[in-house]
């Protein structure tokens, strides 16, 4: 199966550029498709598609577009089996884990566009001699540029206010995962040239980012690959939204519900087989629980066998960064408590792993692993593991399970974008964030969001002084 197919201003084309990825199904190392490894010429008649598309798109109503908007999450949602199954071949995620996230974007993505129906999009101020407007003007094309990890929910929790605010798209999916990017083009119920898709590895990315029409890139992904993007972006003086890696930690006190507390953060490590960006890969946990809260997790780990509910790692590199940092951590002392050995056969699975006796030096607590690792650090007090919590160069998101009113207010002081206490995901609608540290820049999340995907201008008028 080749995909050799851009899209362009409501048009399937083919590539300009003659060379081919192999997109490999880890659970079986099988190919299952060719894509195009991207050029500059495919970017230059995304980006002109989206140019020319975005006056007459942003002309419409605000109420015209949230509708067309939520048409297309409608047809999303139908879609969500088929999607799901084009993750689990592209990049492993088990259907029963895929389809849920594809349904809660899709009705995000409808969510986040219905904001824009209360908006301020223009307010006006009285001065003394007239009014000051201040009006927030969409910024034209933007791209957005997805992780392999969530190919379907990331892109569509982008798109919902770059669309809304009258900004057309450029889509570029990661090269590992874009199957499913093509078949939500395929769906798509918007006008032509609002979205336009190109494909590719760094070969499509850097001139999208680097585009001289391109006024926001919307990208997540690596910290490597997002300083590049932030890099070109700001050559162009134009914006960059930035969600990067993590080393989210998890800190655990005495008194809380132990075997609870172990299933939820056994939960927040594994699912996804840890590639999440916000999944949990640094726990400190109070000494006074510390025994029988490893003992939880262990056991909690069990549940999570290779196959159906654990799929595999998306590629052979990203499981080789896991043996790295487990054989980096036993050379230093640390002990397997569970995992740690691969199945036999085919995919790239690895174990849900146990590590204890592990210190802050080790590459398990200090570089993203992005796999299903549960490193384990015992501390004296609450103090202890939230200093050590906060000494990472990432700052992306954190939890907290502790039952001290004095301790939930200390956590949250954690330098992260999103700062659980006792639960390990959720949170408001009206939830803003931007990460900290290495994790990257640029606030996002409900009116962030438009902020964001507009420019304000102020209209100074006043009146009765022309003869």
């Amino acid at each position: 199966m080749n995909i050799a197919r851009i899209l362009v201003g409501g048009v399937w084309q083919d590539t300009a550029g003659d060379s081919l990825i192999d997109v490999v199904d880890p659970a079986t190392e099988e190919l299952v498709a060719r894509a195009p490894a991207g050029c500059a010429a495919d970017v230059d008649r995304a980006v002109a598609a989206a140019v020319a598309a975005q006056p007459a798109w942003a002309a419409l109503p605000v109420a015209e577009r949230v509708a067309r908007i939520a048409e297309w999450a409608e047809v999303v949602t139908a879609h969500a089996d088929e999607l799901a199954e084009l993750e689990r071949r592209e990049m492993g995620k088990p259907l029963d884990l895929g389809r849920p996230f594809i349904e809660a974007a899709a009705a995000g993505m409808r969510t986040a566009a219905e904001r824009a129906l209360s908006y301020p999009f223009e307010r006006t101020f009285p001065h003394p001699h007239g009014e000051t407007r201040v009006v927030r003007h969409p910024l034209g094309a933007t791209a957005v540029i997805t992780p392999w990890n969530f190919p379907v929910a990331v892109l569509l929790g982008a798109l919902g206010p770059l669309l809304a605010a009258g900004n057309t798209v450029v889509v570029k999916p990661s090269e590992r995962s874009p199957l499913s990017a093509v078949r939500l083009c395929e769906l798509l119920r918007l006008p032509d040239g609002v979205i336009n898709l190109v494909l590719g590895d760094v070969r499509a990315g850097a001139p999208l980012a680097e585009h001289e029409d391109v006024q926001l890139v919307h990208f997540t992904g690596s910290v490597a690959a997002g300083r590049a993007v932030g890099a070109g972006a700001a050559r162009r003086l134009h914006r960059a939204l930035l969600e990067l890696g993590g080393k989210d930690a998890v800190v655990v006190d005495a008194g809380v519900d132990v075997q609870a507390t172990a299933e939820a953060v056994a939960q927040g490590a594994f699912l996804n087989t840890g590639q999440i960006c916000t999944s949990v890969e640094r726990i400190y946990v109070h000494q006074d629980v510390a025994e029988e809260f490893t003992d939880a997790l262990v056991a909690a780990a069990g549940a999570y066998t290779p196959g159906e509910v654990l799929g595999p790692l998306v590629d052979e590199r990203q499981r080789d960064i896991v043996r790295r940092h487990v054989a980096d951590a036993v050379g230093r002392g640390a002990v397997v408590r569970t995992g740690g050995e691969e199945p036999p056969g085919k995919g790239y699975y690895y174990p849900p792993t146990v590590l204890t006796g592990v210190e802050d030096s080790m590459l398990v607590m200090s570089e993203e692993t992005f796999g299903p690792l549960a490193p384990v650090a015992v501390v004296p007090d609450f103090a202890t593991g939230l200093r050590r919590a906060a000494r990472s160069r990432y700052g992306l998101a954190a939890t907290v399970y502790t039952g001290d009113p004095e301790h939930i207010e200390a956590a949250t002081r954690l330098p992260a974008g999103i700062v659980t206490i006792n639960q390990s995901q959720g949170g408001s609608a009206e939830m803003v964030w931007e990460p900290a540290g290495d994790s990257g820049m640029g606030a996002t999340g409900a009116h962030a969001a438009y902020d964001a995907a507009t420019r304000p201008s102020s209209v100074v008028i006043t009146r009765g002084t022309s003869s």
